[in-house]
């Protein structure tokens, strides 16, 4: 007999390479310990669950890889009361910034994920996501790093599987090399297209995408900014 397909999927996902570098910064305050252990367990996505593909009563699901300090993620969820939205992010910190915006902000659609996005996009219904988002991921700059970048035809493939047709993919990046080997990587995968007509397509940040911080270290450090949209065919 083979294996389980659940021991099949955990093997599988402990041979991948990570795309994110450190899990733990800083020393965290007693609030934001107090909201890790009691605020998280409550928004966490449970994987051992099967996965509904409109969560009641939302009338979309979205989900953003590597939220980073969460100003993107809290906009849209402000924004869209009516949008559940995934947040995928392993780095400590950047969770804790979610989970006190979630509480100041009292908003009752975000869901988490503290790891690594992969099984999470296994585990979500085929076309079930009305977009998703990639905004600024680690670039891995050197060459014997590349392999370890989020954007790849396999991850693409990921994510194409979980887009329902006509849905968008949003990747944004300052790092050039990073924006080109991600067109590459759309043009091996045939279920995504690039929507851009125009230079000022991926030049220009559209108004419902709003700053990072890492968009604006970008611009502090004078480096352009790449804001690539992709449709799922």
């Amino acid at each position: 007999m083979g294996s389980p397909p659940d021991t099949e999927d955990d093997e599988r996902d402990a041979l991948e390479l990570r795309s994110f570098g450190r899990a733990h910064g800083r020393t965290l305050s007693a609030r934001q310990n107090g909201l890790l252990r009691a605020l998280l367990p409550r928004l966490a996505v449970d994987l051992s669950q099967p996965p509904a593909l409109k969560p009641s009563p939302f009338a979309d699901l979205w989900l953003e890889i590597g939220f980073g300090g969460g100003e993107h993620l809290l906009w849209q969820a402000a924004h869209h009361p009516n949008v559940q939205i995934i947040g995928c992010e392993p780095f400590v910190d950047g969770m804790v910034k979610a989970l006190s915006g979630i509480e100041t902000d009292a908003l009752a659609n975000v869901r988490l994920h503290a790891d690594d996005a992969r099984p999470l996009l296994r585990w979500l219904k085929p076309a079930s996501l009305g977009r998703c988002f990639v905004l600024f991921p680690d670039p891995w700059p050197k060459r014997r790093h590349v392999k370890r970048r989020l954007i790849s035809p396999t991850t693409l493939a990921l994510i194409a599987r979980a887009l329902r047709p006509g849905a968008e993919l949003r990747v944004a990046t300052d790092i050039g090399d990073y924006a080109r080997t991600t067109l590459l990587a759309v043009a091996a995968t045939p279920q995504l297209r690039w929507t851009a007509t125009s230079a000022t397509d991926w030049r220009e940040r559209p108004a419902d995408w709003p700053p990072t911080r890492y968009e604006a270290k970008a611009i502090r450090e004078g480096r352009p900014r790449y804001f690539l949209r992709f449709e799922r065919i």
